[in-house]
């Protein structure tokens, strides 16, 4: 997995406490700016964590480039719905020799590992012998259209993988940009950087929050796993390891004049 903060809001910080103060002042849109030295913004930012006002953060977004996740992932993750997604597609992308996640309890055993390639080295010889028997029902179809035979080929590849994705496994690898606002960022941390969520989506959460933090660290520095600030809200289903969470996802942010 390969996580990789590619852009983000300008002074994205500042933004928010700009929001902020917008809601508790009479000030004009023009001077709304006027006056926010990092500690008044830093003042801003934790007064909003304090009573909850929520609102402002979503004028912030962050866009990040994420490879190596398997297809069960992307699953997972377009279920956060307030967010963008831009994903390379295996109806367009040929999966030549596919990459594929291994799940760490099947690398941890040599016979299940074993097994677990082979079943991928058989899902890559289907979808090529599949596309192979499509694209030349297609491509003759498309002779007899009278299309050039190099413009045939191409199309009848396209169509053909179309129908041979189907074969592919939710461990074939793919990648995506994806954007979300800071709020929407909150959501996400909290129920995926939790040790009951699933491993894969956790470690991308968990490289997500460390990327932002750096960048935002006021904005961040409180979020993650919800037993971060109170107990664990799974009940009976908890991990157990408050303790260890809190120390994983400790942070203080950075006083004003500091390095983030």
């Amino acid at each position: 997995m390969k996580v990789t903060l590619l852009d983000y809001t300008p002074s994205p910080e500042k933004l928010i406490a700009s929001a902020a103060k917008l809601c508790y002042s009479p000030s004009d849109i023009e001077s709304i700016q006027e006056g926010l030295t990092e500690e008044k913004t830093a003042s801003f930012l934790e007064m909003l964590t304090e009573i909850g006002h929520e609102s402002p953060i979503e004028h912030a977004s962050f866009t990040f480039g994420i490879e190596g996740v398997s297809r069960s992932l992307l699953a997972q993750i377009t279920r956060h719905r307030i967010a963008s997604y831009s994903v390379q597609s295996q109806r367009y992308v040929r999966e030549k020799a596919f990459e594929y996640v291994v799940p760490p309890e099947i690398e941890a055993i040599p016979e299940a590992r074993e097994e677990y390639l082979r079943a991928m080295e058989e899902d890559q010889r289907h979808y090529e012998s599949l596309t192979a028997m499509l694209k030349a029902k297609h491509k003759e179809a498309f002779l007899q259209m009278s299309m050039e035979p190099k413009a045939a080929a191409r199309a009848a590849e396209k169509k053909a993988i179309e129908d041979a994705r189907f074969v592919l496994p939710n461990a074939c690898t793919t990648k995506m940009i994806a954007t979300f606002n800071a709020r929407s960022l909150k959501n996400f941390f909290a129920h995926r950087c939790c040790n009951r969520a699933q491993w894969e989506i956790r470690d991308l959460a968990t490289q997500m929050l460390f990327l932002v933090r750096e960048v935002a660290p006021h904005i961040f520095g409180t979020m993650g796993p919800p037993c971060l600030h109170g107990p664990c809200p799974e009940g009976k289903m908890s991990c157990g390891k408050m303790k260890e969470m809190r120390e994983r996802f400790a942070f203080t942010a950075p006083k004003a004049g500091d390095k983030a």
